[in-house]
């Protein structure tokens, strides 16, 4: 899988104008023909084809240095053995493994900074979009195909896992026929229609072509100064039918989706630390944030406010703490389900319900804990039983309302992180013994009856062919460049040679969640491109391809039953514009994308080099 890219806001090496960053290479040994072996699913163990040989990559980027606001977790205190039912789950038998471990060193929550956690920083005023205007030149950031070793790629991941934004675009919210909101998250899930026996719905999609998918640059909203030499951390974007939402420097900021005119304002007492990517039927959806700004004195306050959020009204309805020991838990993972928000830790699970009464929090004696939650349709639990390295995950269904375990799957010992890449279909994530090698977090999915809690299938997906990622180390359900509907799991091929003298191109494949073998789709990105699943419409798969250094991005929609590809949306192809473009990337931005417009979203802010390009937090496309 694809490696870890850059940390954005790193000056250009080089600097200046110059030659696209997509120029061609010099020769490499061509691959066998077609590329990765997209015939068949992939055999576990020895003997499975191996992916095309590349050049050794170059060092590692210097990762960039956490600044104020990364919370400095203190260890957590030890609970007593004694395991009585699960807290909120009620009926829910305790578990056979012993109390919670102490985390290692370099895990969150032990003197490290979290992932992804905020810095500190902000100039006065940040978040108001400039007029429509020629976009200035920014370096674009390198493309994937070289592969770090194992250990590398797990320093570098920590540094850059906020930036695994789950395919960028996943977190859009857009009217159904009924008039309710239709939570469109990339993670998918089983979707409506009669099938066609290829994995497709005769429903298709509601994002339809227009006459001319030619698009132009709506507006763009500066990157905010960061003072300190900080990287901050500005996690977070959604869509209403009206708005685009994007997270600010200890505040949220809605735009008019067209005009990028501000709307609205939310402030915040402290930065923001994680966003959830689902929206309740009524435009709702929560985050966690700092309690305070940070100061040099105290670098972290931790991330311990809980808020729940209106996006149409522009407004925070309230924030709520947990309490553990008389100190307030700082949460590592936001979700929502129906009507219930859901926070996990490394001390532990708790969730509100949208009326901000508690539905359950950790008790002291509880030996496993629930590390985190994926949403949307169903609400899952990944709870931690064992001591670390003799780890047993047990993957939860549970009712979302009182917490019930409705069925469960434990995965074998030893594995110490899963993600939630679908709650319906359930499909998790998981790298199994540290195989994948590459930082991607995955080297196997895991399809899993939601009301048995029995294995489906198993499908492995080894690094060097497939491009997903997932972080899952704390943020339970950050997966990006995949789609789970149609009861399949859409992968994106790592890059290869294409037909055309140095190009690179990759492909979309789909696996059936119920046999675990590919069902012989392909959608082709095409000489130069690289495609990437966002997320679901229906039974359609939107994907981003990433361009070539002479095009434009474009946003496609594959028919789920034939593949056929359908352009929605085609960028300027510009060089001003695809400098822009290309300096965000669908594994470490923010993609979102609905009725003919997308934005793209940098997670970073930091302060600018001198003599640096004009920098962009986020930028809107749309067709006419």
């Amino acid at each position: 899988m694809t490696q870890p890219p850059p940390p954005p806001q790193q000056p250009p090496q080089g600097g200046g104008f110059g030659p696209p960053q997509d120029q061609p290479q010099p020769p490499q040994t061509p691959p066998p023909a077609g590329g990765p072996n997209l015939g068949k699913a992939p055999e576990p163990g020895y003997g499975y084809p191996q992916a095309p040989q590349t050049p050794p990559p170059a060092a590692p980027p210097t990762p960039p240095q956490p600044g104020y606001g990364y919370p400095q977790g203190a260890p957590q205190p030890a609970q007593p053995p004694q395991a009585p039912p699960g807290y909120g789950h009620p009926g829910q038998q305790p578990g056979p493994y012993g109390q919670p471990p102490t985390v290692p060193y370099g895990q969150p929550g032990y003197g490290q900074p979290g992932y992804g956690q905020p810095g500190y920083g902000q100039q006065p005023g940040y978040g108001y979009p400039q007029a429509t205007v020629p976009l200035q030149p920014q370096p674009g950031q390198p493309g994937g195909g070289g592969k770090f070793n194992a250990q590398v790629a797990i320093i570098v991941a920590a540094v850059v896992a906020i930036a695994l934004i789950v395919g960028g675009g996943v977190w859009y919210s857009s009217s159904k026929d009924d008039g309710k909101k239709d939570d469109t998250a990339s993670s998918g899930g089983a979707t409506g229609g009669t099938t066609d026996g290829k994995g497709g719905t005769a429903t298709g999609g509601k994002e339809k072509p227009p006459a001319d998918p030619g698009a132009k640059v709506l507006f763009q909203v500066p990157m905010p100064e960061v003072k300190n030499d900080s990287t901050v951390v500005v996690n977070g974007s959604w869509l209403t039918d009206k708005a685009y939402v994007k997270s600010g420097i200890a505040e949220l900021l809605g735009y008019d989706r067209t005009k990028g005119t501000k709307l609205w304002s939310i402030p915040l007492d402290g930065p923001v630390c994680q966003a959830s990517r689902h929206v309740t039927d009524d435009g709702l959806t929560a985050i966690l944030h700092q309690p305070a700004m940070p100061t040099k004195a105290e670098p972290s306050h931790g991330c311990s406010q809980i808020a729940l959020v209106d996006l149409d009204a522009g407004k925070k309805l309230w924030t709520k703490t947990v309490e553990a020991g008389g100190d307030p838990i700082s949460f590592d993972n936001v979700t929502i389900s129906g009507k219930t928000i859901a926070v996990g830790s490394t001390r532990g699970g708790a969730a509100y319900d949208v009326s901000g009464k508690l539905l359950w929090s950790p008790k002291p004696s509880d030996s496993c804990y629930d590390a985190g939650y994926g949403g949307g349709e169903k609400l899952v639990a990944v709870r931690k039983c064992g001591s670390y390295e003799q780890r047993q995950l047990h993957i939860q269904t549970i009712d979302p309302k009182s917490g019930k375990v409705i069925s469960e799957y434990k995965m074998a010992e030893g594995i110490e992180y899963a993600s939630v890449v679908s709650t319906n279909p359930l499909v998790v994530a998981a790298d199994v013994g540290d195989s994948a090698g590459d930082g991607s977090g995955i080297s196997d999915f895991f399809s899993i009856d939601n009301k048995t809690g029995k294995l489906r299938t198993r499908i492995s997906a080894p690094g060097e062919q497939f491009a997903a990622r997932c972080e899952g180390i704390t943020r339970i359900e950050y997966c990006s460049q995949l789609a789970v509907g149609n009861d399949r799991l859409y992968l994106p091929t790592e890059e290869h040679d294409g037909t055309g003298k140095y190009s690179q191109t990759n492909e979309i494949v789909a696996f059936d969640l119920t046999t675990g073998k590919q069902t012989g789709q392909r959608a082709d990105a095409g000489d130069g491109y690289t495609i990437s699943p966002l997320r679901m419409d229906g039974g359609n798969v939107i994907a981003y391809k990433r361009p070539p250094y002479d095009k434009g991005g474009q946003i496609v929609s594959i028919d789920g039953g034939s593949f056929k590809q359908t352009t929605l949306l085609e960028n300027p192809a510009t060089d001003q514009v695809r400098d822009v473009e290309t300096s965000m990337s669908p594994d470490y931005s923010e993609f979102l994308y609905g009725d003919g417009q997308l934005y793209m979203s940098k997670v970073y802010a930091s302060k600018r080099s001198a003599g640096r390009d004009k920098e962009y937090l986020a930028v809107g496309f749309g067709t006419s």
